[in-house]
């Protein structure tokens, strides 16, 4: 025999091939793509996902509130893109200017719709078949639950089961007698629950979340927004017949501008409460307006307006949002002709309300005729405006936001203005351009109150003939924003109701001390001289479980007990 055939263990030759466990058959690529598939929406459906989600979306909502957003105003977009040559441009291709509108926003915003609507309604099928599901039958040993008590009483089971159900009105209550699992003969058990409501105010919390999300975006497809500054004098009036009749307008993804509702407004006047500070405490305006038959009709509706109680009519919101001055002047010309302006200035200052602004005087026509001569003999003025003046020196400022003594600084000038070009201008400066060029010459620095005149080199006279109020209207039309505030309410009411309600399970196990060991340390004897007494002993055992968090349980636990044992009947606690 050769070492080669020498048996190592007695029954396998040493060169024997050795045999390994078969591996598992491979999975086909269908199988393998259809658990990733599953194994990813798991992932997408549970609720620490849609918690990352969330908390996803309101960390990229943070760019929208600190960059300005091309949709609320373009021109600062572009300062600030202008202002950072190299960065800008990168940001502005992240969309991070157009933040609510991007792709990488909407994404976050679509996959916790998908996540929430994935998780709630699995829950939702689960909590309907609780509300099916009996209370779980009493556990063997209720001394082993967080809570438990055992008393002794003299009555009988029948009677302490009925008594304990009729204390326990408002529970789930499951009665069980006897059977395979009781541990005593005669033996009764009651199962109740409580708190199925809280289950509830979770879900309906979320359900609210989903449908808020759905009312924004809806709200998001098909709403308008326009804003026009309107002289609160009475005279002047707009119609939201398009979105020219605004000074700025924008609409939603599905919009395009078409479909406004037809609505004139007319401001007459407006009012406004200052605090001893110069805070201002309430902006009160009273307009007229048409709507429906009304325009065809010509008949004009009053009513007043304030901040946060704007006007609601045919489905729009006419907000008053803000006010500011509209400075009146007079160019008086060498002819004796006279062009009266009124124009808005932008209150720089939001304490005391002083405010910058220009306006250009076109020559009345006939005067020149010459074009090149009528043009380099137009007016401009650019100055301030003080509500309430306060000077230190020939320096103009402002010290109280109310129009208790007006004045304005100004820059008078002559030349081309730029009306004639069609090139896009600045409402509250002049192109300093044309100052550059020496197009447009100043001609005069001066200080004036209501009233009070300049008269340049030429004749021409500039006066200042006080101010009026203007107003900012916002109309706004949003088909989904009651269903966002009946979202909103909803998750609030589902969220308290989840906070106070409180699962809890009662086990009663309620049996009679009759039969040989049924009552510890008491013989036969004793309990046939007991049962001749005509006394009946029943011991009452009971076993709570809160199934959240178990914080004044007890207390809860010790308060049902006293109820249902009725302690004037209690004969020995054990």
């Amino acid at each position: 025999m050769t070492v080669r055939d020498t048996v190592n263990d007695g029954s396998t030759p040493a060169d024997a091939p050795k045999t390994q466990s078969p591996r598992p058959p491979r999975q086909s690529l269908p199988g393998r793509a259809a658990a990733l598939v599953r194994n990813a929406w798991r992932g997408l459906t549970s609720m620490r996902t849609a918690l990352v989600l969330l908390f996803l979306l309101a960390l990229a909502a943070i760019p929208g509130a600190l960059l300005p957003q091309r949709s609320l105003n373009e021109g600062k977009v572009n300062e600030y893109i202008a202002a950072r040559s190299t960065l800008g441009p990168i940001m502005d291709k992240l969309e991070l200017f157009d933040v609510f509108g991007s792709f990488w926003f909407t994404a976050i915003y679509m996959l916790l719709f998908i996540s929430l609507v994935g998780c709630i309604l699995p829950r939702c099928v689960e909590y309907a078949k609780a509300l099916r599901t009996q209370p779980v039958a009493a556990p063997r040993n209720l001394a082993r639950l967080p809570h438990h008590r055992s008393e002794t009483v003299d009555e009988d089971p029948d009677a302490v089961a009925a008594r304990v159900r009729k204390q326990l009105r408002g529970w789930r209550v499951v009665q069980r007698a006897g059977g395979e699992r009781a541990k005593h003969p005669g033996e009764i058990t009651l199962s109740a629950e409580k708190g199925f409501l809280r289950e509830a105010g979770n879900l309906v919390f979320h359900l609210g979340l989903v449908a808020l999300l759905v009312s924004i975006a809806v709200g998001k497809l098909f709403y308008y927004e326009g804003n026009r500054i309107v002289i609160a004098s009475g005279d002047e009036s707009f119609c939201t017949t398009s979105p020219a009749a605004f000074d700025s307008f924008r609409w939603g993804l599905e919009g395009d501008g078409t479909g406004i509702t037809p609505l004139c407004v007319k401001v007459k006047d407006f009012t406004a409460d200052y605090l001893e500070n110069g805070q201002a405490e309430m902006f009160t305006s009273n307009i007229s307006y048409q709507v429906g038959d009304d325009l065809t009709d010509n008949v004009w509706r009053d009513t007043q307006i304030k901040v946060n109680h704007p006007l609601r009519v045919a489905g729009d919101r006419v907000y008053l949002q803000g006010h500011g001055y509209a400075p009146t002047f007079t160019v008086t010309f060498p002819n004796g002709e006279t062009r009266t302006e009124t124009l808005q200035w932008r209150p720089d200052d939001a304490t005391t309300f002083l405010s910058s602004g220009a306006m250009r005087f076109d020559p009345p026509g006939g005067m020149y005729s010459d074009e090149d001569e009528r043009r380099k003999n137009q007016i401009a003025i650019e100055g301030l405006f003080a509500p309430t003046a306060l000077f230190h020196g020939n320096l103009l400022s402002s010290s109280y936001p109310a129009m208790n003594d007006p004045a304005v600084a100004i820059d008078v000038y002559k030349g081309d203005t730029g009306l004639d070009t069609g090139n896009p201008q600045s409402l509250f400066s002049l192109n300093k351009e044309l100052i550059n060029q020496g197009r447009l010459v100043k001609q005069e620095r001066v200080n004036l109150f209501p009233g009070e005149s300049k008269t340049l080199a030429d004749g021409t006279q500039v006066r200042f003939d006080g101010a009026v109020d203007f107003v900012n209207l916002q109309v706004s039309h949003d088909p989904a924003q009651q269903w966002v505030l009946v979202s909103a309410i909803v998750m609030m009411g589902g969220l308290l109701v989840s906070l106070v309600i409180k699962r809890r399970r009662v086990w009663v196990r309620i049996y009679p001390t009759s039969g040989p060991g049924a009552l510890p340390g008491k013989d036969a004897d004793t309990m046939s001289a007991t049962l001749a007494e005509g006394e009946r002993h029943t011991v009452v055992e009971l076993g709570g479980l809160a199934r959240t968090d178990q914080a004044g349980w007890g207390d809860e636990f010790d308060r049902l007990c006293t109820r249902l044992l009725d302690d004037e009947r209690t004969t020995r606690r054990r």
